[in-house]
């Protein structure tokens, strides 16, 4: 489900009239979150830490109003729920895009993301079977521990969707530190909402299950 703003009393419809004329966008930061405690919550329940840190994020993601805006043609929509389309590597070193629904409930949506994987891993598709406006675009790059990152885009599609990478997890003094991607379309959002993610995001993975 969505529901139209009203862009006329909008408090930033100047903002979306300026950045939406852009050929870029979409700016990005980079940060690092700290993955300690949810690496043992993880350990301590036998789930992957991939499903576990990606969960979070996409809570994180549908608590911050600004991550579910979506343009669509000239108008503004608020979508109740997003969902996440992320990158799933395969075996022989390929990957394919999949698509998990969010779920309130941790359990419901780790037996959907494990079915979806085993999916994809006994596939050769590239694209999901699902997807849609709502969704937050995932990448996982467990090989890098990156300070920065871009995205191959194709400017002639009108795109809106957040895109979140995960980087290497690296341990220093101690500490489970992973970089952390996001980019974002500066119509629907600020670095001040970004910030708002990024702190509930850490929040989220220090909380546990």
């Amino acid at each position: 489900m969505k529901q139209k703003l009203d862009l006329e009393h909008w408090p930033r419809r100047q903002h979306f009239e300026f950045f939406r004329q852009f050929e870029e966008p979409y700016f990005g930061v980079t940060v690092t979150a700290d993955c300690t405690l949810a690496y043992e919550h993880a350990k301590a329940h036998g789930v992957s830490l991939f499903i576990y840190y990606l969960y979070q994020s996409l809570t994180a993601a549908n608590e911050v109003e600004t991550f579910r805006y979506r343009i669509e043609g000239d108008d503004l929509f608020m979508y109740d729920t997003v969902n996440a389309a992320p990158t799933i590597n395969r075996p022989d070193g390929t990957f394919g895009f999949g698509y998990f629904d969010y779920s309130p409930s941790f359990e419901t949506f780790l037996s959907g993301a494990e079915k979806e994987i085993e999916r994809i891993q006994s596939t050769t598709d590239l694209m999901p079977a699902t997807s849609g406006q709502n969704i937050i675009q995932y990448s996982a790059l467990p090989w890098l521990n990156f300070t920065s990152l871009s995205h191959a885009r194709m400017f002639k599609y009108l795109d809106s969707a957040p895109k979140i990478s995960f980087g290497r997890i690296i341990e220093q003094d101690g500490l489970k530190l992973m970089p952390v991607s996001i980019h974002v379309h500066h119509a629907l959002m600020d670095g001040l909402h970004v910030g708002q993610y990024v702190q509930r995001f850490q929040d989220l993975l220090n909380m546990g299950i």
